[in-house]
């Protein structure tokens, strides 16, 4: 029996997965492509962001795969696998899309033959009917820099991939910005000789190619990708006796690698809201966090068109123009809006969103003071802080 090929979309935090995914599944060549979709945190934002086509099947995850020890990636898989065998769907292909702070050592090890060995029916299954065809890592042109400096789990993406997708090219028009990305691409090529470099923007890019099934071979990527599949293996193996000594129970906990400051929390907001007085609060947000805040994601009830939701969009320091759906793509119609930061506690977030949203400029200012305890740019932003209060 031909195994089905898994393609594993990751990149780090704004990357660009999703608008690749919409691209995907917009084409008629991916009919039939099983999607699954990963977010980190509690609160399920992507797959409204994703438009599923009818020959497309979708399942969400939330929590961070590579977290799970490769469990989860495993039970959507099985899942799908079942759902198959009696009749209910049919596809030749699935497209695991990961969080933006995915490791991917423990999805490699769950999905090769050299990898983990199966330790369940439900594990052999998979391992039977499924194959890593590829990973493809998107590269923020526009951020993509300092995340490789600032977060390791960039670089391991980059390392692991055999495919690299350049994105937001075309916001360079400067010789600076041109400068920026060869630096970059000599960058990628010092930490993945053997991955192909593509741009999203090119005219000459094909999705088909990118997702081409071919065999993974982790080997071929260098010494450093062996050794972290190594290392996962051993934590791996060390979590779950340590955890069958000590609990007495079938599941395995989540194992925390991302570091406690690693954080991501949701505002709702039932009341529509004005699109300026929220672009307020995102532009104060960004300069007083910077880079600590790695991203931010969601959709905005706009009180002067609430049947076409705004989708918001900032990584780090980018803030990026908003775009409008035809409509909502759920029976949820409430502002939601997802932060992952980096030692930014929520409280004060929250409190600059309400005060922002009820134009409350005193409040907004304690906010802000909480959080210059946390920023490291809140000082050499302070009077773009205060020009941004008063305007």
């Amino acid at each position: 029996m031909r195994k089905v090929p898994v393609f594993v979309l990751t990149g780090f935090l704004g990357a660009g997965k999703s608008t690749l995914l919409n691209r995907l599944l917009d084409d008629p060549a991916f009919a039939g492509t099983a999607v699954i979709i990963n977010e980190f945190g509690d609160v399920a934002l992507d797959q409204d962001l994703v438009r599923i086509g009818k020959t497309e099947i979708a399942r969400t995850t939330t929590g961070c795969l590579c977290c799970t020890i490769g469990s989860d990636l495993r039970s959507s898989l099985h899942e799908l696998h079942v759902l198959a065998h009696i009749g209910e769907i049919a596809f030749d292909r699935v497209i695991v899309e990961t969080t933006g702070l995915a490791d991917p050592a423990p999805l490699v090890n769950q999905l090769i033959p050299c990898g983990a060995a199966a330790t369940g029916l439900r594990d052999h299954v998979v391992a039977k009917a499924f194959e890593l065809a590829g990973i493809i890592t998107l590269v923020d042109t526009v951020t993509g820099e300092i995340s490789i400096e600032n977060h390791f789990e960039a670089v391991k993406q980059i390392a692991f991939s055999d495919r690299i997708v350049l994105t937001k090219t075309d916001l360079a028009h400067d010789p600076a910005s041109l400068r920026d990305i060869d630096a970059l691409k000599k960058r990628l090529s010092t930490l993945n000789r053997s991955a192909s470099v593509v741009d999203a923007k090119h005219p000459d890019f094909s999705l088909s190619s990118l997702f081409q099934p071919r065999d993974y071979a982790p080997a071929s990527l260098g010494g450093d990708v062996i050794g972290w599949l190594a290392l996962e293996e051993a934590i791996r193996d060390d979590h779950v006796h340590s955890v069958v000594k000590t609990v007495e129970t079938a599941s395995t906990p989540p194992f925390e690698r991302h570091g406690a400051r690693i954080r991501t929390f949701s505002i709702t907001r039932t009341e529509p809201a004005s699109p300026a007085a929220f672009g307020k609060f995102l532009n104060l947000l960004t300069l007083s966090a910077g880079p600590r805040l790695l991203r931010v994601k969601g959709l905005l009830q706009d009180r002067d068109d609430p049947e076409r939701p705004r989708v918001i969009h900032a990584v780090q320091h980018a803030v990026f123009p908003t775009t409008i759906l035809d409509s909502w793509p759920s029976e949820d119609r409430r502002t939601r809006v997802v932060f992952i930061t980096d030692g930014i506690d929520p409280e004060p977030v929250r409190q600059l969103f309400e005060a922002a949203l009820a134009n409350r400029p005193r409040k907004a200012r304690r906010a802000l003071g909480a959080l210059s305890t946390m920023a490291e740019t809140f000082r050499s932003g302070a009077s773009q802080l205060a020009r941004a209060l008063t305007g």
